[in-house]
Formats: C-alpha cells, structure tokens, sequence
C-alpha cells in the first residue's frame, strides 16, 4: 500500500551505551508461530548507529509504522539500530481524532509501548499541520477551530506526558519560494500569525519538561523560507514564546542536494538559543555517492553543539515514501548499504562494508535464517542456519531472542549464554565457526512455550 508523505508534497541520549542494545531484538505484538528472518551481519560491529551516535552525545533515530512492527526483520532492524522513534503518521490529527473530541490512540500507543520497551525515545510529530487533517476542522469557524486546537493540543499531549522527548508542535506553515509568506491553512486563515504562538504556549501548559519544536522542510540552507523560520524563531526567543527546537527534514534528491551552508545555517538557529534536530533525512541515490552525502549531515549535525540528533525517514528502502529512489540505510532485504557504513563511520563506529563482501583482515559477512524444524503441544525445534557472505569467516554470533514465558531447554551445535531477562540468548560456535565463502552450518534449540505461540526473533549475525 502506498505510504503517506511526511510533512509536505513537495519534500519530504543521554549517553546510555546500553550493553544489552545488541540483544534486544523482541518484537511488539504477536509474530507467526513459523517464520523466516534473514539479516547480514558486517564483521566488525562496534556499535549500532544508537550507541555510537549516543557515544557522540546525540540520539539517531527512525520513523516508525506500527503496521510493520510485526514483520521480525523490520522490528529487529529497528530494535538493533536504532535508539529514538517517531511515528510515522499515528500522531497526525486525522490518525488521532477523525471525529471531534473522539480520539483513537492505539496505533500510536503501539509504536510508543514498542519504544519504551526498548528504552528508546520518543518525537511526538505532529500536532498542528495543514496537511492530514480531518475534514470537520477545516469547517470550523475561527472560535470553533481555536478551541478545537487547543484541545488537540492538550488531550495528545496529556495522553503521552513523560514519553515523548520532542515534539513538533507545528509543522511546515510556510510557503516555498521566495516570498517567506506563511502558508495557508485553516489555522492560518482564520486564525492568522498568531495561531503558531497560541499553540506553543498551550503545548507548554500541558508539558513542561517535553521539547518544544517547530519543524519544516526545504530550509535546510538559507534561503527565503529558513530566514523567515528564522526571524520567527528569533522574535519567540526575545518574547519568551516557548520554542527550544527546530527541526529541519532534510529531504535531500539530485534535485534539492545537501546545501554548501547545511552546517552553517543548523549554527545559526543554535546561536539563537533553540537545539537543532535533523528530524525526516532521506538521501536518494545509491553506492558512494549516497554515502557521501549522508556523511556530510552526520558530520554538520556532529560539528554543531546543540543539534542533539537526526532521525532517518523509515527503515528499509521497500517502505521508504520515496522508495524508487532508494534513499535510506537499509536496502528492502534490510542489508546495509554503503550509506549505512558510511554513517556509522561518521559517528565513530566501524562496519566491515555495504552488503557483505570481503572484509580487512580476513574476515566477511553472515547472516542467519531461522526455520521451525518441528512442533508439538508445548513446544517446538528451530534451527538458525549461519551462511557466510562472499568472504570465508572464523567465526559468528547470533542473537535469539524467545517471547516470554518460552524457555530455551537445549541448544546444540552452538554455545548459548544469557541475559539477564532469560529470553536473549547469543549463541557462539562450538567447533563449526569457520565457513568458507558461501558456505554454511546450523545450530538448534528447544522451546517449551508455556502457552505462548510467538516464533523467536533472531537478530544479526556478526562474523569474525
């Protein structure tokens, strides 16, 4: 199905260097009892693009879709990579409250429980846009649509007060070109300039600790619509209008290229008092030249104090709202591609390389398949098979993660040891670790489900 744009038609931690992130591949809701997950492994990982970014004082982040919460490569991906989350449509008015003063919070409350349980972070987007929105408010009159507003405001962000860490209170009220003249919208319309402010210090009545952001696209350099955001921006810091972000989407093609003053015109906005986040990046392109331009925004992002973190706009290329343009770290098989290396390099982790070809030093890539071998009542067989990339390994790691109460009774033909949770266990080799490039071998286990059907999640392999 078609995935809606983020923000407009025309584009679109604390350091917690969490040991446990590299084993933390449980997924939300309930999986098929039999399924398959295939994920490549580079040789080295020194860090997932979360606890390096993290290690950088910056969280790095992706935007969700609960609906493919439940596809084991897709949450494991994100489970392993990624530390902060924002919805990808849930919060929008027309998901949250299509009939007035009616609210639906279920698929957002998915994908913040998924979060919390992963100790992620939250950016709440959005709350009052132009776009998405239910056809009752653009009928209201001004007193009526204020109203109706504010109580947005306030019903969301007292359903989700202490999960969210940002949010984007507003989003994209200004036109493109050259005139720096705000866009029109109902709130614009009938409520006129004011409306942007009115919405800031309802936000902050509600929340006092969450980040307070104003978001939009196209204003990545400066130009017209960045000066006015700007002048915007400049003029609430000297009123005492609540604003302590600003979020700048950074949808970047051949057509609309990473500006020469990215990092320039993210310094200016922090000189003004306000944090910076890079809150929708997608990059389209491929190979080098793709990695190239994701590391000059993780480097302007790095060299710039108060930008506290970037988010990519999706997981895998396959559900990217830009798809032919292949823009995103993960290919739709969820390998890493260059891109991906080239942003943890950036953020001072290492990757052997893109897609598991032959590495330094000898060693390659792996991945892991998991199938259900055999099942009865109570319990069933797995076998996760380790095959090697293009280069011969000397060894792997695999992490298995069982839905609780399932307990693991044997395992064969690997080494397990555990979390302290009990349900992650990283299986080692025994005497099978070296493969030959393309070869294979396969370990099993034994699950007593104790009434849970869910299938384990097994995570990426790492070679050595």
């Amino acid at each position: 199905m078609a995935q809606i744009p983020p923000g407009g038609a025309l584009a679109r931690t604390q350091l917690q260097a969490r040991a446990r992130r590299a084993l933390s591949f449980v997924t939300a809701g309930v999986l098929a009892a039999a399924g398959v997950v295939a994920l490549a492994g580079n040789a080295e990982a020194v860090g997932a693009l979360g606890d390096a970014a993290a290690a950088k004082g910056r969280y790095f982040g992706t935007a969700v879709a609960a609906n493919h919460l439940g596809e084991a490569a897709y949450a494991s991906t994100l489970n392993a990579q990624f530390d902060s989350v924002t919805p990808e449509n849930e919060m929008k008015w027309d998901a949250l409250e299509s009939t007035r003063n009616s609210f639906n919070f279920a698929a957002a409350d998915q994908i913040v429980s998924h979060a919390q349980g992963k100790g992620m972070k939250v950016r709440g987007h959005t709350l009052v846009w132009h776009s998405q929105l239910p056809g009752w408010v653009s009928g209201l009159g001004a007193t009526d649509l204020r109203s109706a507003m504010t109580n947005h405001i306030t019903q969301v962000m007292t359903h989700y007060k202490g999960k969210i860490h940002s949010w984007d209170v507003v989003n994209e009220a200004f036109q493109d070109g050259s005139s720096g003249a705000r866009r029109s919208s109902p709130f614009q319309d009938k409520l006129g300039n004011g409306f942007i402010e009115e919405a800031f210090r309802t936000a902050r009545t509600v929340d006092a600790d969450a980040k307070l952001c104003y978001n939009d696209y196209n204003t990545d350099g400066q130009n017209a619509k960045s000066n006015a955001v700007y002048a915007m921006v400049k003029d609430f810091k000297q009123r005492g209008v609540p604003i302590d972000c600003v979020g700048f989407q950074s949808h970047f093609n051949s057509n609309s290229p990473v500006p020469s003053d990215f990092q320039a015109n993210l310094q200016r906005f922090a000189d003004l008092g306000v944090d910076v986040q890079i809150t929708e990046l997608d990059i389209e392109g491929s190979g080098s030249a793709q990695a190239a331009n994701y590391t000059k925004v993780v480097n302007a992002c790095l060299a710039v104090t108060r930008c506290t973190g970037m988010t990519v706009w999706g997981v895998t290329d396959k559900y990217s709202w830009r798809s032919s343009g292949t823009p995103l770290l993960f290919d739709g098989d969820y390998n890493k591609k260059p891109a991906y290396d080239a942003v943890l390099a950036a953020l001072g982790g290492s990757s052997g390389g893109g897609d598991g070809g032959g590495e330094e030093g000898g060693t390659g890539a792996c991945t892991a398949t998991y199938t259900q071998t055999t099942a009865w009542n109570g319990g069933y067989n797995g076998q996760v098979t380790v095959k090697a990339g293009s280069s011969g390994i000397t060894g792997w790691t695999v992490p298995v993660t069982v839905a609780s109460p399932q307990k693991v009774s044997t395992v064969w033909n690997g080494a397990a040891t555990w979390d302290t949770t009990g349900t992650v266990m990283t299986v080692k080799p025994t005497w099978n670790g070296t493969l030959a490039a393309g070869a294979s071998t396969s370990f099993g286990f034994t699950v007593s489900t104790n009434g849970s059907t869910s299938a384990p999640v097994v995570g990426a392999c790492t070679a050595s």
